[in-house]
């Protein structure tokens, strides 16, 4: 009885039936004329079989698989795949990609892993494995082609035949001399419409831009990003042609930089793995740190309340305004503590720009205090209407609220624009500052803030 592959059939159902035959060949043909994208859904789907997924693949569409999957999947796949399987993905995995999943296993692990490797790609992968973690050279990969600038178009198309297949792209084609210098690249649209017999110099502009293999992995993003570019070189400090860099795992990288960034503003630590696959009490310890030390913090709050404990008692109505006076400092904080962070990781924003920084938010900040203020003063005025609350204070509490919000709103948003600008001038992860940790640290100076106001609108009078 033969399957019915229709398209009509779902692909999961296709592949369950071919998997209770055991028929390898069917398997391997089947998964081998599959999107690769369709496959690693079903080695998600089919937990059971990821490993005889790929071991049933050709080797070259099993590694373009692989390099797709989360790293848990890729762990348990490397677990449970014979070592002779293991051998072949893993030398068939591109450069860069290899490295990026060696690096997450631990050393004892690596080192098992990389004697698996034939001389040439063990030399490569310990090369990458090398330079600092978020370096670009950790992204680059060795697979290129270049050709010489006294080289003709003919000999061009000849060195492109040669190892072009071996190539992560082929869309540009880099000019080095004798000594390995990078001369130029050349887009391969340019040699296709030049004439056989003009040379390489013939189209050099030396318009090239290239990445230095120590620089970090942010600067390739923005390389990328300014420039309309597949791949970018990556060179030496001594200018020598060492790999190159490829926008997918550009993009790949900076998505993993936004998730991380997301996770910490959040007021927890990045995850390493997906959220679904964090054992529950390693998703503790990445919660409990910021947790206890944003309690800490409130417990700061606690003692600012406690010093203007007399006041309070005086003038209870006070205390009602609290949470509001605070949680708009936090929220205004938080906002541009949001916005500054994905600006400096746009690259729209340095630490340079602190000043101009500065001079937009406080014009920010009076502007957002003084909207705020006007409606709180409203909103008392109306109130006292109808309740008479306030008593006869009502236009100074009112002024006391009014003139407080304008105060922490600017207090609150400077502290949100300065705090990631200072955390990055200090070398650390500006996403440090968390909209949590500015919320806190906002909370205890808008109760002084508050008080103080109170004491001059106040004093001599309820006070």
């Amino acid at each position: 009885m033969e399957l019915d592959l229709e398209k009509e059939i779902p692909l999961k159902e296709q592949f369950e039936e071919l998997m209770s035959r055991e028929d390898k060949l069917e398997i391997q043909e089947f998964l081998n004329n599959q999107n690769i994208s369709d496959v690693a859904e079903l080695v998600y789907e089919f937990p059971d079989y990821e490993s005889q997924i790929l071991a049933n693949m050709s080797v070259h569409r099993a590694a373009s698989v692989f390099k797709i999957l989360d790293l848990p999947t890729q762990k348990q796949i490397i677990k449970e795949l014979p070592p002779f399987k293991t051998a072949e993905l893993l030398n068939e995995l591109p450069a860069d990609d290899r490295t990026s999943f060696l690096e997450e296993l631990p050393s004892n692990v690596v080192r098992e892993l990389i004697k698996l490797l034939n001389p040439d790609e063990r030399k490569i992968t310990l090369s990458l494995l090398g330079y600092p973690e978020d370096s670009i050279g950790r992204l680059m990969t060795p697979d290129y082609v270049y050709v010489y600038a006294t080289d003709t178009i003919t000999e061009v198309f000849d060195t492109i035949r040669k190892y072009g297949k071996d190539s992560e792209t082929i869309n540009v084609i880099y000019v080095i001399d004798k000594k390995g210098n990078l001369l130029d690249d050349l887009r391969i649209r340019d040699i296709i419409l030049a004439s056989p017999e003009k040379t390489v110099e013939e189209l050099m502009d030396g318009r090239v831009i290239a990445l230095n293999v120590d620089d970090d992995q942010e600067t390739a993003n923005e390389a990328f990003k300014m420039n309309n570019r597949v791949a970018l070189p990556v060179v030496s400090k001594s200018n020598k042609l060492l790999g190159i860099v490829t926008i997918d795992d550009v993009l790949w990288v900076a998505n993993e930089e936004f998730s991380e960034d997301m996770q910490k503003m959040g007021g927890t630590e990045a995850l390493d793995e997906p959220y679904i696959e964090t054992p529950i009490f390693k998703l503790f310890k990445k919660r409990v740190v910021w947790l206890i030390i944003l309690f800490f913090g409130e417990l700061i709050t606690i003692t600012a309340m406690q010093s203007y404990e007399d006041e309070i008692a005086k003038v209870v109505i006070l205390a009602t305004f609290i949470p509001l006076i605070i949680s708009s400092g936090g929220n205004s904080g938080s906002q541009a503590a949001t916005l500054i962070i994905q600006a400096m990781a746009l690259g729209e924003i340095t630490v340079a720009d602190w000043w101009r920084i500065m001079r937009r938010e406080i014009i920010s900040g009076l502007l957002l205090g003084f909207s705020l203020c006007i409606i709180a003063f409203s909103v008392i005025f109306i109130w006292q209407s109808f309740t008479n609350t306030f008593g006869d204070h009502a236009a100074l509490i009112g002024l006391t609220v009014g003139c407080s919000l304008v105060g922490i709103v600017m207090w609150g948003t400077l502290m949100g624009s300065m705090l990631p600008l200072f955390l990055k001038r200090m070398g650390a992860d500006p996403a440090a500052s968390s909209t949590p940790f500015v919320a806190t640290l906002v909370d205890v100076t808008g109760i002084m803030i508050y008080f103080s106001m109170a004491y001059l609108f106040l004093k001599g009078v309820l006070l």
